[in-house]
């Protein structure tokens, strides 16, 4: 009997878009995500890589470029259902195309022509946030995390103004998606501007510029299709006009970027537990010991039906944010917290289950499950820790 789709009210637009969007997450993701890897950091991203005709094909389905002409909530619909779709695939290619569009995007909020013009929406982007000294500090903009009597550690990055110009200085750490490979930068630094205010700014950056080099592609446990690396900028120079906000409104743009960057997560990884679950109740099906299916047993039947329950729920509560931020004035970042954090666990949760019903074969190579189980493990420190990302979404609600 097939898990029913509680999908009933998508719109015949809806459901073509989501078959179109299944169809790549089957037929290019699931399997370039598995060739990328077994393949080193280097091999990812090199000129011949499968990585690059995924990104292209990405490109021409034309999922960046339906924002237009479409209300807020009709996107947000569009995008729960397509990024799911891309996390049921391979979460950390469906982070990689997620995050390429973010400079793009920025440029767009502001309704900036010339950055559109020069920061376009099928560019290969990157968030450049987090510092080597930053990490889980770069998302406490308010200093509310502190511990009593400390302070924060200097900036490693810096942009100081210089008359009709920014003067970019320091790096960002090996954690930036897309770093080694972007062609643009959303980048968010300590600010001096020219008449003398300090704080936070956010610039779109060229990353073919004099004085930008990377560091190495990093190697990790899981999402090796997401390349992520080091950015260093040694006096580079950019337009003013280059600048998205300053520090006055920098407390409140990257409130906005937590919320769709936490938003966005909770969305694909809905679509990677679904995947574990998925994987685990076909495997169940077919796998027989005490001489009949293992599903018919007790024990697993129990695991199973938690899982569908889990992958459910977390659904509901992304979706259910997803829409309410983009109907809103202003999103809550508690709420996209929320659904980042309950979407990851249950990822990481379900698949852990779904290696068990797999048992021994689960620890190979040849199922696909103890891929998607370090994948979901990266995505509970990835975009923020879960745990500093409860602070700060507690602080919401205090």
């Amino acid at each position: 009997m097939p898990v029913p789709n509680l999908d009933f009210d998508l719109s015949e637009d809806e459901r073509q878009i989501k078959d179109v969007a299944h169809r790549f997450a089957v037929e290019v993701l699931r399997p370039a995500g598995q060739a990328l890897d077994k393949l080193t950091p280097d091999e990812v991203i090199a000129p011949d890589s499968i990585f690059w005709d995924v990104f292209n094909q990405y490109q021409r389905l034309g999922f960046n470029d339906m924002d237009a002409e479409m209300d807020p909530v009709a996107v947000a619909r569009l995008r729960c259902i397509i990024s799911e779709e891309l996390g049921w695939g391979d979460s950390g290619l469906a982070v990689a195309l997620s995050t390429a569009g973010m400079p793009a995007l920025l440029a767009t909020m502001v309704a900036n022509t010339e950055l559109m013009e020069r920061f376009p929406a099928n560019d290969l982007g990157c968030w450049a946030i987090t510092e080597p000294n930053h990490g889980s500090d770069m998302i406490d903009f308010n200093n509310r995390e502190l511990v009593a009597g400390s302070e924060h550690s200097k900036p490693n990055c810096i942009a100081r103004g210089e008359g009709d110009e920014f003067v970019i200085s320091g790096q960002k750490s090996a954690w930036v998606s897309n770093g080694p490979i972007a062609r643009s930068a959303a980048l968010y630094c300590a600010t001096e501007t020219a008449d003398g205010l300090r704080g936070g700014g956010i610039f779109l950056v060229p990353l073919d510029l004099e004085g930008i080099t990377r560091g190495q592609p990093l190697k990790k446990i899981g999402q090796r299709a997401l390349s992520q690396g080091e950015i260093f900028f040694d006096q580079v120079r950019i337009p003013a006009s280059n600048m998205i906000c300053g520090p006055n409104d920098y407390g409140l743009f990257t409130d906005m970027t937590l919320c769709m960057a936490n938003g966005g997560m909770g969305m694909i990884f809905v679509g990677t537990a679904r995947a574990a679950f998925d994987l685990a109740l076909e495997y169940a099906r077919e796998r027989v010991q005490g001489g009949v299916p293992i599903i018919q047993h007790q024990s697993v039947k129990a695991r199973l039906f938690t899982m569908y329950r889990k992958v459910e729920a977390a659904r509901a509560l992304s979706r259910r944010v997803s829409l309410y931020n983009a109907a809103s004035e202003m999103p809550a970042l508690e709420a996209a917290i929320a659904a980042k954090i309950t979407s990851t666990q249950t990822a990481f949760d379900v698949a852990s289950d779904a290696l068990q019903i797999f048992g021994g074969a689960g620890t190979s190579q040849e199922y696909p499950i103890e891929k998607i189980f370090r994948d979901a493990r990266v995505s509970m420190v990835e975009d923020g820790c879960n745990e500093v990302l409860a602070l700060v979404g507690t602080d919401r609600l205090a």
